[in-house]
């Protein structure tokens, strides 16, 4: 039900050399590569979206779901962003979902050496962890996922780790994994949840408090550096 690993980041170093006859080589450098809450990200051929990016812990989080043994998370154009650090899934195989059961969804994400990584949804607004932000029936929503874009809606129903979500929360394939916070008129968005899956007519995410104390517990047994 629960699974762990560890993996150390290898460093990830791309160059070009570009000639011209009669011309002194010219070192020619690939475009740097940044990490953000909200891009495509892909383990072997399975997509998803990144949900959380912390570029002092150099970690990023998507989906435990996501995961594909021990390939590498590259971004879309298939470059090395890093590797899989600790991850729980026991998401149901089945169709239904009691709303006491206990769902558990997440991928810790240990960045490349050299990775440039921010907190800064595509849209432009900041995502941040507030630890006082609480969830309940009735509040505005919002999900960023790479196919569907930012939808926002009502969260529905606060269950056991996890809240499903109405009244404009949208998804599809490749949205598993991606940020659903609190999106006030100004300021920052506030993490609450990752998004895991659509239960009946409800898309639902893992609680982000939840999942983030597991993935420091679970790197800490497996004596994760930070």
């Amino acid at each position: 039900m629960v699974h762990r690993l560890a993996l150390r980041a290898l460093a990830a170093s791309l160059f070009a050399l570009a000639f011209s006859p009669g011309v002194p080589a010219v070192t020619a450098r690939a475009e740097p590569i940044v990490v953000y809450p909200g891009m495509e990200i892909l383990q072997d051929n399975r997509l998803c979206t990144l949900g959380y990016v912390d570029p002092a812990q150099k970690i990023a989080y998507t989906a435990g779901h996501c995961r594909s043994g021990t390939a590498p998370v590259t971004d879309k154009n298939r470059r090395v962003i890093g590797h899989l650090a600790a991850f729980r899934d026991n998401t149901p195989s089945g169709t239904t979902v009691a709303t006491d059961q206990l769902i558990t969804d997440y991928e810790a994400i240990v960045l490349a050496d050299g990775i440039t990584s921010n907190n800064i949804l595509p849209g432009g607004r900041p995502l941040e962890f507030n630890p006082k932000a609480v969830i309940a029936p009735g509040q505005a929503i919002c999900h960023f996922g790479v196919t569907t874009g930012e939808t926002c809606g009502t969260v529905e129903s606060v269950n056991n780790d996890w809240f499903t979500m109405s009244h404009g929360v949208l998804s599809q394939k490749g949205d598993s994994g991606g940020p659903v916070y609190l999106a006030p008129v100004e300021g920052p968005g506030q993490i609450v949840g990752i998004f895991n899956s659509v239960w009946g007519d409800f898309p639902a995410a893992v609680s982000w408090r939840s999942a983030s104390d597991e993935a420091r517990q679970d790197m800490a047994a497996a004596s994760f550096p930070g």
